[in-house]
């Protein structure tokens, strides 16, 4: 006679209890090392009435896209790929990862983004900036600079991304003078060796209409530049200055029989010295403070807006053992910024050190496997257990109380 209230009673249990497991299986800061932000959770793709804008803001790209769909996988490191793609979750974007130490590219998320003909470089161009200005003696990296009425030298420039300060040290450079350099660091041309549909990107002959050479140094004005062009350049800086042709092996027979290649010898050994803390400090205590690790990071954030998409981009490398350069490009409404982008390449750097990913030198991988983590699936076992034992005790406790 009490078998219909008990089995009621033993199901809204169940229920209670079920919820109950399941938040307290959630992360929290004790638990987990590195969370990335709740917006990272954010899939919901916002729409508006009329075609072609996003709510939100005069928006031409969805913030939040499939940046996998169509590409080619065969080739790639398959531990880099998943973390890679675990790390950017829905956004729209696209990353890249290359052995610093050999030119190669280990992975392209979104190839078609990537390999695109390239978006304005925004604050990045700033590292470009930093080493002409080193290498033509305009500027020495312990000297304070007063270029809107305050003080700042240049490691606290870089990390701030101090847009003044590189509008003055462009001024001072000269416009000869910044495409001579930025044309050796690769802008212009492909960074890739025989890579399929990759694009040249665009540095222009004259001094941008807006602004002039002030914007071109500050924001990348009328500067497109390729995340492959970029991961060229952060790959030199942080090998020491070889600017290599980079490569994606498209096959386990290319995967093989890998040679590095160079494409020039860049002299900016003494520059590399001065810029170092600059990138080291804008993730420690700057723009790219998502992207901090135990182990140091170097990096460099840029946020601007370019035909009514906004941009965040960043890039960055390891300080030991294996060294690889991430490049990380969001496109989409203001979500998408260079801070973000950081959090992302921060998340990427954490999972390879978990994997073990990054300890040793440089060499070429292709076995290795990774699963990306489950922070809740973990705790399957224990809720069914806790069900079947919360189960017993309600059935146990109904039959001798009546």
């Amino acid at each position: 006679m009490y078998r219909l209230p008990l089995l009621h009673l033993v199901g809204r249990a169940q229920v209670w209890v079920l919820a109950l497991s399941m938040a307290v299986s959630l992360p929290s800061s004790a638990t987990v090392k590195r969370r990335r932000p709740s917006t990272h959770r954010m899939a919901t793709r916002v729409t508006s009435p009329f075609p072609g804008i996003v709510a939100g803001g005069p928006w031409t790209e969805p913030t939040y896209a499939d940046s996998t769909g169509g590409d080619s996988i065969t080739g790639e490191d398959p531990t880099v790929r998943q973390i890679a793609m675990w790390a950017l979750g829905p956004y729209n974007g696209s990353v890249v990862v290359v052995d610093s130490s050999t030119g190669r590219i280990l992975s392209i998320l979104n190839q078609r983004l990537a390999l695109s003909t390239g978006y304005q470089p925004c604050s990045t161009f700033k590292v470009s900036v930093a080493l002409a200005a080193l290498s033509e003696k305009v500027i020495e990296p312990g000297t304070t600079n007063r270029p809107d009425g305050g003080r700042m030298h240049l490691t606290g420039a870089l990390a701030h991304s101090n847009n003044y300060f590189f509008a003055d040290l462009g001024r001072k450079l000269g416009f000869e003078k910044v495409s001579y350099y930025a044309h050796q660091f690769g802008y212009g041309e492909k960074a890739g060796l025989n890579i399929a549909g990759e694009g040249a990107g665009h540095f222009p002959l004259t001094p941008p209409h807006n602004g002039g050479v002030s914007m071109l140094t500050s924001f990348g004005e009328e500067i497109s530049q390729t995340p492959l062009q970029f991961a060229a350049l952060m790959s030199a800086i942080a090998n020491g200055g070889t600017l290599y042709c980079l490569q994606y092996p498209r096959n386990a027979q290319e995967v093989a029989s890998f040679t590095p290649k160079v494409k020039r010898k860049l002299n900016i050994e003494a520059p590399i010295f001065g810029i170092i803390p600059g990138l080291r400090e804008a993730v420690e205590r700057g723009t790219a403070r998502g992207a901090r690790q135990d182990e140091p990071i170097a990096g460099k954030t840029g946020t601007c807006s370019e035909n009514h998409v906004h941009l965040g981009w960043f890039g960055a490398f390891n300080n030991g053992g294996r060294r690889l350069v991430v490049v990380v490009l969001l496109r989409g409404g203001r979500q998408a910024t260079g801070p973000r982008a950081a959090a992302v390449a921060g998340e990427i750097y954490g999972q390879l050190g978990e994997a073990s990913y990054l300890a040793g030198p440089s060499r070429v991988r292709t076995s290795a496997q990774y699963s990306p983590p489950r922070v809740i699936g973990g705790f399957i076992l224990a809720e069914v257990l806790i069900l079947l034992c919360s189960s017993a005790i309600l059935i146990f406790w109904r039959l001798t109380h009546h």
